[in-house]
């Protein structure tokens, strides 16, 4: 089991303070809550790829490399990469690029963003999403498992006896996670490839999830890859941790508010979706409850780099998650030796 947090990149005013940072210091604070990520004992890191404001990850492989670069340790990922707008020849080329200068402690996790006008940003048609996700896809595969490709597909021009350079680090290519909030057809890609599925478990509840995970095990099953137990299964959330609730919903509130879910009362958020704002044992409790209604799971990551938090709040953030919560939750997700 992983635990790991993810960010998004986002530069917005602090709620409380009124203070907006710089893009040039929210680059340096992602870079330190990576490493300090790390020497707290979170398995890994995961950072998203956006183009629109108010986010700055528009170029998630040169950040990632980055790190890499400052870390020993933790496994390095997209939080999403936009499997329908960039070129699948770019995205072979430029991870495997990352997975060598990390050592392998890379993967990926493929979505479609988080806004329609990505799309005709980069030539595409929103109407195209799932074809997009679903051909690109296809041939990144066949661009790292195969040392020459020729293809011709819908959406890009054709290739012919292509080789991506570099090639996947020791010939295994970075383990691919598919993001979905809403789409079955990603689900039944995760499961025709045997990659991992990933629910980003936010703003809607558990159980609107649940149904998901169930379908991408019965068809991980039906496809050859394992029990349906054995699929490989991620879940999304978020936190605000501070040693009693009473002073994490007090403090947490003001940046609630100001965000895109804010006309949704901060407790019945906390209580009901993968957002926790409370103390260590409501995470805990959380994570648990995640696990009975999604089955044994391989990865949580934990929201925690949006909104406005400033950069030490989430240092503490970390420092308490670390000691308090992954301590239990690793002896409580032990497989059981039945």
């Amino acid at each position: 089991m992983e635990f790991g947090i993810f960010g998004v990149g986002d530069v917005v005013t602090d709620a409380v303070s009124g203070r907006t940072p710089t893009e040039n210091e929210r680059f340096k604070a992602i870079t330190r809550l990576a490493v300090h990520a790390e020497e707290a004992g979170f398995d890994v890191f995961a950072l998203g790829e956006h183009h629109n404001k108010p986010f700055l990850s528009s170029s998630t492989p040169t950040v990632l490399a980055h790190i890499a670069a400052l870390t020993s340790r933790i496994t390095l990922s997209t939080s999403v990469t936009l499997i329908t707008t960039n070129d699948p020849v770019r995205l072979a080329e430029e991870y495997a690029t990352v997975q060598h200068l990390a050592d392998g402690r890379l993967d990926l996790m493929l979505g479609r963003g988080n806004t329609a006008e990505v799309y005709p940003w980069f030539g595409k048609r929103i109407e195209d999403g799932i074809p997009l996700a679903i051909e690109n896809y296809a041939l990144l595969r066949r661009l790292w498992d195969e040392e020459v490709v020729t293809w011709s597909g819908r959406f890009r021009t054709p290739l012919r006896e292509f080789t991506a350079t570099p090639r996947p680090l020791d010939g295994t290519p970075p383990f691919v996670w598919h993001g979905s909030i809403r789409s079955p057809e990603i689900a039944q890609q995760a499961a025709r490839y045997g990659d991992g599925f990933f629910v980003n478990n936010l703003f809607m509840t558990i159980d609107y999830f649940a149904r998901y995970v169930e379908y991408y095990r019965t068809l991980y099953a039906e496809h050859g890859h394992g029990r349906p137990e054995d699929a490989i299964v991620g879940a999304g959330g978020a936190f605000y941790v501070r040693r009693n609730s009473q002073d994490a919903l007090r403090e947490y509130e003001p940046y609630w508010l100001k965000g895109p879910q804010g006309d949704v009362p901060l407790k019945e958020a906390s209580e009901k979706t993968g957002l926790t704002v409370g103390s260590p044992a409501q995470v805990i409790d959380k994570v648990l409850a995640t696990r009975d209604a999604f089955g044994p799971f391989q990865r949580q990551l934990f929201g925690l780099d949006f909104g406005g938090v400033p950069e030490t709040t989430l240092h503490q953030t970390i420092d308490l998650v670390g000691e308090e919560v992954l301590p239990v939750l690793r002896a409580e997700m032990q497989p059981s030796r039945a």
